[in-house]
């Protein structure tokens, strides 16, 4: 044995006709999160109907991008299908500004770990997976 881990292909979305729009956004550089058009709650993930009033009226709305780290990990598992030459990363959950607990989950490199705390400044930026499929990710700023 040398060691070495075997990598597999990292993961990627499977788009359904609720979250096409969020794929379709991220391919072109933007986020976008499902927002009621009743109330003006931001759902994510998306849904069929909003978690603040139950209204079904939806539509997905640009964002700024822009929050903060709500929680971090640091991943040493080097057994995680797609991830295993990664190894450690950190995952991290992150607040977006436009709403308390409006949260989407991402990674950073292990070289951001003196960086990543609760409360850091974060921004959208966009990993490319290929085959047309694009990751919004986010980086300390």
């Amino acid at each position: 044995m040398s060691g070495e881990v075997a990598t597999t292909k990292k993961p990627v979305p499977a788009a359904d006709e609720l979250s096409r729009p969020f794929w379709d956004a991220a391919r072109e550089g933007r986020l976008v999160i499902q927002r009621c058009s009743a109330c003006g709650y931001y759902n994510h993930p998306p849904r069929n109907f909003c978690d603040a009033c139950l209204a079904r009226d939806l539509a997905f709305a640009p964002v700024s991008g822009r929050g903060a780290v709500f929680s971090f990990t640091v991943m040493h598992q080097r057994d995680v299908a797609g991830f295993e030459n990664d190894a450690p990363f950190i995952n991290i959950v992150v607040e977006l500004a436009e709403q308390p607990m409006l949260l989407m989950v991402a990674n950073l490199p292990i070289g951001e770990r003196e960086r990543v705390r609760i409360g850091a400044p974060v921004e959208v930026c966009f990993e490319d997976r290929g085959d047309g499929v694009v990751i919004p990710q986010f980086r300390i700023i």
